[in-house]
């Protein structure tokens, strides 16, 4: 059962000093979320988000996202063209710990929304540029994982190894996917900073512009073609000119991009395979099969966009749209996933359509007039002593 935003806004004047809430407001998805949280509005008309995990998973992806955003100084900040959540505070609560931040206005879209705007579009490009113009020697201070080429090369092809493992492999998606593992020009590239698991829920918007960025779990030093992969499912007309706006930004200094993310999209259908497999869930090892039997159809009818000059004919950019489009978004089985902060904080239900994009008009927030249950009790050094949780929890899952 979902806390109760009065038990949040509670929690939260535990976890951050002297916080005087005026309003609160329950901002989950209704008990299906990843977390429970709410929109706490305070006195001077600050508006902060308080996040219970509810979940193991969820706890881990909020240590993560902490470390992450503590790496994210001041300085690195100042050099993107948006704004990064800001923790606050913290308290323990019944197992787990409740995280407070400062609230990133904005509105946010799902990606054929997002990429239907010509200018909306190029603001996400200049936005992942951004980041992945980020200098890398912060994440290895901040113990993040750091990945080369090869690594990055060496763990495509693990995934493709255990997909067909499973026996359940089409040959032709095999041999088409060594391929491309085996082309070395695919793979010379320099490793950037990149988010590691942007997808439309990521970004915030104001002003047909990209105001916000959120879900910072994942950040490392990786495949900068792993952010745009996920704009290959969306089916705006527009999703080609954000990526010709990172492309310019970035100075075309990787000329293969492309084709690596098109094969990011393609393996996201072996992770779905190897997502039931190991959850033994045959309705979704069906659901893998058929679709990987509709991109081996669409291979073999299809002459554009090779991913490499040995692995022939392959999908167009439309085709995988199309595909992705019908593919179910895999749960964390130890690789990038979609972020649930925007998920559970963000509803786009609870802002108001003006003009081409939704706009926050305003804040219909109930009175703070007490509580439904008794605040948890914060314990003395729970922040460092979670501060050093986070870093010992990322160190471990990169290693």
């Amino acid at each position: 059962m979902a806390r109760s935003h009065l038990t949040l806004a509670a929690l939260a004047t535990n976890a951050v000093p002297e916080l005087d809430v005026a309003h609160a407001r329950n901002h989950s998805l209704g008990g299906g979320g990843s977390f429970d949280s709410a929109l706490l509005v305070t006195r001077d008309e600050k508006e902060l988000i308080i996040r219970v995990p509810t979940s193991q998973a969820a706890e881990t992806e909020q240590s993560a996202d902490l470390v992450a955003l503590r790496a994210l100084t001041t300085g690195n900040r100042s050099r993107l063209p948006f704004d990064v959540p800001v923790f606050v505070g913290q308290a323990p609560f019944e197992g787990t710990r409740a995280v407070v931040y400062e609230r990133v206005p904005g509105a946010s879209y799902d990606a054929d929304a997002l990429t239907g705007h010509v200018g909306v579009s190029g603001s996400i490009g200049r936005a992942i540029a951004a980041i992945h113009g980020l200098p890398t020697a912060f994440i290895g201070d901040a113990g993040l994982v750091q990945q080369s080429a090869m690594d990055c090369r060496t763990a495509t092809i693990d995934l493709i190894d255990r997909a067909a493992n499973t026996g359940k492999l089409p040959a032709a998606l095999l041999r088409r996917w060594e391929l491309a593992t085996d082309d070395d020009a695919l793979w010379q590239f320099t490793p950037t900073v990149i988010h590691g698991s942007l997808s439309a829920e990521s970004f915030l918007i104001s002003d047909d512009a990209v105001c916000g960025v959120l879900g910072w779990s994942n950040l490392c030093v990786g495949d900068p073609a792993r952010d745009i992969n996920w704009l290959l499912a969306a089916r705006g007309d527009a999703a080609e000119t954000a990526i010709a706006t990172y492309t310019a930004t970035r100075q075309g200094n990787d000329p293969l991009i492309t084709q690596r993310a098109m094969l990011y999209a393609e393996l996201e259908l072996a992770r779905w395979l190897l997502h039931g497999v190991d959850t033994h869930d045959e309705a979704i090892v069906e659901d893998a099969v058929s679709m990987l039997d509709g991109l081996v159809d669409n291979v073999h009818s299809h002459t554009m966009n090779s991913l490499s000059p040995d692995t022939g004919p392959i999908l167009s950019v439309t085709d995988v749209e199309s595909m992705l489009a019908d593919t179910p978004r895999t749960p964390d089985t130890g690789s990038a996933r979609r972020n649930d902060f925007e998920n559970d904080d963000y509803g786009t239900s609870d802002f108001a359509e003006t003009g081409s994009f939704a706009r926050v008009t305003s804040f219909d927030g109930t009175g703070f007039e007490g509580q439904d249950e008794a605040p948890a009790d914060s314990s003395e050094g729970a922040t460092d002593d979670a501060a050093t949780d986070d870093q010992a929890r990322t160190r471990s899952s990169s290693e």
